[in-house]
């Protein structure tokens, strides 16, 4: 830790910092504190913080610097580790954030605190504190995203990231991923957004958040919808002067949520649109995010509000599945067959993917009908099914079972077996055969080639492993799982089938065995699945927002009448092969292919 002791003589309350009185003193004579963090995911409720980094400035000038690790208590994923380099071994010695939350407050005594996307911050911040039991006295901020979002055009800024922005700006720090640098970064950031409105009569803390939002006196006028909402989570309903349904949305907090509308903070035109003609606000209040997660699918669909892009597209996504024929082939389609996988966003990555598998397998990628035939040819030379190019493209008209001889069915079988146990995770055996062709043609100089197949080989891991991982929960008839709501107290869940069939929430105090009884006593019935997809007939997205549910830190598990397991073959093995694709492709370098390796 540098910058700062940790006081001495007790634990330093967030209670001691001084109150807010910054309204209308002159930016240049405020003292704001720049900070930053790293954490092992993306949810306050769930994850924890890593590392803090902050600078203090005033009048341009850097008064002070505050950089430590933070202990976890727990393993750093791999993920996190690929982003921001701080490994689990780094903060084996590294204070808990016990001892670095009063350390922070005591830094940014008297300040005011900035962040880029300032939300994402001060929630971990907030909650870090709460599970101190120590009170959250800083109700000013500055966010350099929605500075960044009001004063920048889009064709001067496309990307309000911080990266984009130092670049955009030439700044002398360029963000790492790493918390002080990212701080450094964004002070320069926040100096230069400032001096663009410095002519425009911004000069004071309330200058600058009245020049921010873009809420009008109407949109104001209406926050009186939000008062009477608890603070709890759950979907909430914008209707507008026919009663219909305008927007929907979820929230962990409903009332600071829906408040939020009416400040301007959203700077999209559409829901500001949607909010001059909001008439009232329904909510369902919810046990907890993964119930009102699901409520708001199922509202989606009812009502496809207008300004809800989801809606727009409520059943979309397209399967890869294995054909019925006799000599089965992959085909893409809007609903998945008994061996699928999917779903997948776009038809042409769905295409793309099946023609992979189809190369890796050899399955035939004609499309003649041979319901009835005894054999299958299509003429060629077989021998070039095992060079690495059918990875990257199939030469128009070329099947890849393409063949010197007819193939009879025995002969095909095989194939197709071997497609449906790589789909089924059974087997990785395509997976390693394609990995070593993207090697043959890194290791031929072939660099563009390689970096195609790349990007389309991991396009297929994921396709993979996300369709395995849903298929793993929703195969099971009752998953009972509970998950600690970081004030004490516990979220359960009961899942059946992939669906959602109970929720409940046991506060801090409560004995949270006989809510978990009572709730697995009285959810709804969930029957045997009578589709044999991979999902049974169970919503993609509701088994998506399960299984990244039950997959978060903390999660345990209560009860399962089957094991909750992935297949000996699957994909998920190949994910750290498809985090490196990916980030060699956003971040190219010399020999971009080699990843993995």
């Amino acid at each position: 830790m540098t910058g700062v002791q940790v006081p001495t003589g007790g634990q330093l309350s967030f209670a001691d910092l001084d109150d807010d009185e910054f309204a209308d003193r002159s930016l240049f004579e405020t003292t704001l504190v720049v900070v930053d963090l790293e954490t092992t995911g993306g949810s306050s409720d769930a994850d924890v913080i890593t590392e803090i980094g902050a600078v203090k400035i005033r009048g341009g000038e850097v008064l002070g610097e505050f950089a430590t690790l933070v202990d976890p208590g727990r393993e750093i994923p791999p993920q996190i580790v690929a982003l921001t380099g701080i490994t689990t071994a780094m903060t084996y010695d590294a204070p808990p954030i016990e001892e670095v939350l009063p350390a922070f407050a005591e830094f940014a005594r008297g300040s005011v605190l900035v962040a880029h996307n300032a939300r994402f911050d001060i929630a971990f911040l907030r909650k870090a504190a709460g599970r101190m039991n120590l009170p959250w006295p800083f109700t000013t901020s500055l966010c350099t995203v929605a500075m960044a979002r009001r004063i920048l055009t889009r064709e001067e800024a496309p990307s309000v990231k911080l990266s984009a922005l130092a670049e955009l700006f030439d700044v002398s720090v360029r963000p790492t991923h790493r918390a002080l640098d990212d701080a450094r970064a964004t002070v320069d950031v926040f100096h230069r957004l400032l001096e663009r409105v410095g002519n425009r009569g911004v000069h004071t803390y309330r200058d600058l958040t009245e020049y921010l939002p873009r809420a009008t006196p109407a949109m104001r006028a209406k926050r009186s919808m939000a008062s009477g909402l608890p603070r709890r989570p759950g979907v909430y309903l914008f209707r507008g002067p026919g009663d219909e349904v305008l927007y929907v949305g979820t929230a962990v907090d409903l009332r600071r949520r829906v408040a939020s509308y009416f400040s301007g903070g959203d700077t999209r035109a559409r829901i500001g649109e949607m909010v001059s003609l909001a008439e009232r606000v329904e909510h369902v209040e919810c046990a907890h995010d993964l119930e009102a997660g699901v409520r708001e699918l199922t509202l989606l669909a009812a009502h496809k509000p207008s300004y809800n892009r989801r809606s727009r597209n409520a059943h979309r996504g397209w399967w890869i599945n294995l054909s019925r024929e006799r000599f089965p082939r992959l085909s893409v389609s809007r609903s998945p067959a008994p061996d699928a996988i999917g779903p997948v966003h776009s038809r042409t990555v769905a295409a793309d993917i099946a023609d992979v598998i189809s190369a890796a397998s050899g399955l035939r990628s004609c499309t003649q009908s041979l319901r009835r035939a005894d054999h299958h040819w299509c003429p060629g030379d077989e021998s070039a099914v095992g060079l690495p190019d059918p990875l990257v493209a199939r030469l128009p008209g070329l099947c890849h079972a393409a063949s010197d001889r007819p193939q009879t069915l025995p002969d095909y079988l095989c194939r197709v077996e071997a497609a449906r146990a790589l789909m089924a995770g059974r087997s990785d055996v395509l997976l390693t055969d394609l990995y070593r062709r993207l090697q043959y043609l890194a290791d031929s100089r072939r660099f563009e080639s390689a970096a195609r197949a790349r990007d389309r080989l991991s396009s297929t891991v994921d396709a993979l492993a996300r369709c395995q991982r849903l298929a793993a929960v929703a195969r099971i008839r009752e998953l009972v799982v509970a998950r600690p709501d970081g004030t004490g107290g516990w979220n359960v869940s009961v899942v059946r089938y992939g669906r959602l069939a109970g929720a409940a929430h046991a506060q801090r105090g409560v004995a949270p065995v006989p809510v978990i009884e009572t709730t697995v006593a009285a959810a709804k019935t969930v029957l045997a699945p009578e589709d044999d997809g991979p999902l049974g007939g169970a919503p993609a997205e509701e088994v998506a927002l399960v299984q990244r549910w039950i997959a978060e830190p903390g999660a345990r598990l209560v009860s399962t009448t089957e094991p909750l397991e992935s297949p000996i073959g699957s994909a998920q093995r190949w994910t750290e092969f498809s985090l490196a694709a990916r980030r060699a492709r956003d971040e190219p370098g010399p020999a971009p292919a080699r990843v993995g390796a």
